[in-house]
């Protein structure tokens, strides 16, 4: 039987503690008792046209769904370990938002969240805007298609991941992620991609100084490069760059072809560096 809750207003702690089978509406969490964990441990429950300003609402929380819903700044942390969830038109503003949980998506989201999204896996964002620092550290398994990101230090540490069609505005993005596809963004910021490994990008405009260093199985498929000076060092690289590069600096091994690179430098090398670089004209 259905346990339906709707118009309440909600700030004791533990308020729908361990709720099964539940549909929460028009509801209010926020108040004088400053009570943490309102839908700890919920099973199999839909929330609706609600809004939070109390910390931990969805810890161990397990298929669910959330929808037009709003996390104002007092809500901390509100989604960890939890599993099996989707939030649809909804907006974060509290940090740490999402860590330590399992197959999670977004859709039609605005957040706003220092931290987000540490150590998951399996999460899908599909129209969403985002800013946050250290965007999905070291989350594994999922997807981004038509998002906004805007922030430093974006998917470090990322494996098997694909994104597609979005607008990267981030520094130090990809560090040591391992097989991760970008397809038709821009990605623009310094420092793009060190350290990763089986890195692809596709159809993608990369902005920026000293762009994918130290790589491992590196490729770019008909990819414009804008202001990426001193490319590629380091890298074991095959690249189809469509247009200019600013300057190649040391590449260890592959291919890399351009229709012009304002500079090829090779010297200094402290390693063996013996990639092909094709200039079309």
């Amino acid at each position: 039987m259905l346990n339906h809750i709707i118009g309440l207003n909600l700030d004791e702690e533990r308020a729908l503690y361990a709720l099964k089978d539940g549909l929460v509406e028009q509801c209010t969490f926020a108040g004088p008792a400053d009570g943490e964990s309102a839908l700890k441990e919920a099973r199999n429950v839909t929330v609706r046209n609600c809004s939070f300003s109390l910390r931990y609402p969805f810890w161990h929380t397990e298929d669910f769904s959330v929808e037009h819903c709003t996390f104002d700044e007092g809500v901390r942390a509100p989604l960890w370990y939890a599993k099996r969830g989707s939030f649809s038109h909804c907006s974060f503003s509290g940090v740490k938002c999402l860590r330590e949980c399992d197959s999670i998506s977004f859709d039609h989201c605005e957040i706003t969240s220092e931290e987000f999204g540490w150590r998951n896996r399996n999460i899908d964002l599909d129209r969403c805007d985002i800013t946050a620092q250290y965007f999905l550290f070291e989350t594994k398994g999922g997807s981004l298609k038509n998002v906004t990101m805007k922030g430093k230090y974006s998917f470090q540490y990322t494996e098997d991941l694909t994104v597609e069609n979005c607008d990267l505005d981030t520094k130090d993005a990809f560090w040591h992620s391992k097989n991760v596809t970008v397809k038709n963004c821009t990605v623009k910021g310094e420092y793009l991609g060190w350290y990763s490994e089986g890195l692809t990008l596709i159809n993608c405009k990369i902005i920026g100084t000293q762009p994918l260093c130290y790589c491992k199985n590196l490729t770019l498929i008909d990819c414009t490069m804008e202001d990426t000076d001193l490319s590629f060092e380091y890298s074991h690289v095959n690249a189809t760059v469509l247009g200019h590069i600013d300057s190649v600096k040391n590449p260890a091994s592959g291919r890399i072809v351009a229709d012009t690179v304002g500079e090829i430098i090779l010297e200094d090398s402290v390693m063996e560096t013996n990639c092909e670089i094709v200039v079309k004209s």
